[in-house]
């Protein structure tokens, strides 16, 4: 069985264009949203009109997400080994719809443009999280983090490309690394779930710190 990196490595080699319109794809709905999927701005809106303070309105979509990955997680991986084939991968992109949702929510509540290119390719890369945006940096695999790239004074299309392939990488990885990890806890379907539900959670909570981090206010840059 090959490990996840391995996986991941196999998936994006294959089809390296259509993971990176996957991938975009997947963005644009998180950051858009859909029929019924609110979009970054409309829950970053919603989050205001509940008389919240900016920062507190950060808060409260990152708690909202939590709960919310926590909940798609348990669904995705009940139903032991059955389930496997089909359920994980759909985790994995409710994930990254969630995740990329709430990052956007934070950067528009923060002065970012998410209609921006500079800013989607920014908000996709933060989506791997901040220990794989540093090891992709320091191995030279990027240039830089997703501040620069939000704030750079062009769009970079091809660096999209590189984000987009590095991304899909990651998280076909985690497809692959969450195989390895719970196939032997799934072969009791309520473990199973209480394990993803876990997993997804704690990961959507440290992706949304990172944004709270990572997208400062625009009006700080700006004022430097």
């Amino acid at each position: 069985m090959p490990s996840a990196t391995q996986y991941g490595k196999q998936i994006v080699a294959k089809t390296p264009e259509v993971a990176g319109g996957i991938l975009r794809r997947v963005v644009d709905f998180g950051i858009d949203g859909g029929a019924t999927f609110p979009g970054a701005r409309q829950v970053a809106v919603r989050k205001l009109g509940d008389r919240l303070e900016r920062e507190a309105a950060v808060d409260a979509i990152i708690a909202q997400h939590v709960r919310m990955a926590s909940v798609q997680g348990f669904v995705t991986s009940v139903g032991g080994l059955v389930t496997l084939a089909v359920g994980l991968p759909a985790n994995i992109v409710g994930m990254a719809a969630l995740g990329v949702r709430m990052v956007a929510a934070v950067a528009h509540l923060r002065g970012y443009d998410v209609d921006d290119q500079r800013v989607r390719s920014a908000l996709t890369l933060a989506m791997v999280g901040e220990a794989e945006v540093r090891r992709l940096v320091s191995a030279g695999k990027l240039p830089t983090g997703p501040l620069a790239v939000a704030t750079a004074p062009v769009y970079d299309p091809e660096l999209e490309a590189r984000i987009s392939e590095r991304v899909m990488g990651v998280l076909a990885g985690r497809l692959g690394g969450k195989r390895l990890a719970v196939v032997a806890v799934r072969r009791v379907p309520l473990v199973g779930g209480g394990v993803g539900a876990a997993v997804d959670g704690w990961v959507t909570y440290g992706l949304g710190s990172y944004a709270k981090r990572e997208f400062v206010a625009r009006q700080q840059i700006e004022g430097r």
